[in-house]
């Protein structure tokens, strides 16, 4: 928590805020700009007392509700609500919906790299995007009805794509699915889909249901992959995972290092071309 940061915050956004903007009289002995402390406090429903501590950089670490409150009080945008919250050590709450639509300049970013194998996949999942590299490392999601496009629905459910993955890195590649999953359905637990998609996997997977009983957190990051492709054999592939601002979107990134015999694979690969290696 910057207790000096959020208390400077604090002040600009509480004297940039004009009384009638909230519903509040100027009044004739208003000596300074903007609202007063009492009054962001009786508008956040907490004590002037408590509200005066924070912007004086003295006060205890407000609850999440606070920062809330203090947002909505405050008239603050999706953007400085987010920054509030960061400023008092708290991850800001992910209420905007995700969505499934691919920004053009990211998809332009896709097209571009020819060496790479890159996907843009939602938080939940589902793959988006892909290019010709990936479609020929992990087969033409796309072109597959959408329930199949979900890579923890098929990892979970359909053994051919079990195939892609190197037995040695089963476990590894289940519990980090699952610990994933678990991270954004705590961070968006009114998505519908995301619910249903826990629900299905529970029923349908005692690996999954097992794994997801043991409430392991962790959000994915950069990795180093192993896939063991059916023509040109086991690639090893540093993975890196590029999130959007929303982060309800990643771009995922494969490459192999110069050099490397994944490296000649991987051109290989790139050579050879689309097939839908995991569903023939």
């Amino acid at each position: 928590m910057d207790r000096a940061e959020l208390a400077d915050f604090l002040r600009r956004c509480r004297t940039r805020l004009a009384p009638a903007a909230v519903g509040l009289p100027q009044g004739p002995r208003r000596r300074t700009p903007g609202l007063r402390r009492e009054e962001v406090a009786q508008l956040a429903g907490m004590s002037t007392d408590h509200y005066t501590r924070l912007e004086q950089g003295r006060g205890s670490h407000p609850s999440r509700q606070m920062l809330a409150a203090v947002a909505r009080a405050l008239r603050l945008t999706g953007d400085e609500r987010d920054h509030l919250f960061h400023l008092a050590g708290e991850e800001p709450p992910r209420d905007r919906p995700a969505t499934q639509h691919v920004r053009p300049g990211l998809l332009l970013i896709l097209d571009r790299l020819t060496d790479a194998s890159a996907h843009v996949v939602s938080d939940r999942g589902d793959v988006l995007a892909q290019n010709a590299l990936s479609k020929a490392l992990v087969g033409d999601l796309s072109a597959r009805p959408e329930p199949e496009r979900n890579l923890v629905r098929g990892y979970f459910t359909d053994p051919a794509a079990r195939e892609l993955v190197p037995p040695d890195d089963h476990d590894h590649a289940a519990r980090t699915a699952v610990a994933h999953l678990r991270a954004t359905l705590a961070a968006r637990p009114d998505d519908v889909r995301l619910t249903a998609l826990v629900r299905e996997l529970r029923t349908r997977s005692e690996e999954f249901a097992m794994l997801w009983t043991a409430h392991d957190v962790a959000v994915r990051r950069a990795d180093t992959k192993r896939f063991q492709h059916p023509v040109v054999g086991l690639l090893e592939l540093d993975c890196e995972v590029l999130l959007c601002p929303e982060h309800d979107q990643r771009l995922v990134v494969h490459t192999a290092r110069p050099g490397s015999e994944s490296y000649e694979r991987l051109e290989l690969l790139r050579v050879v071309g689309v097939q839908d290696f995991s569903h023939g």
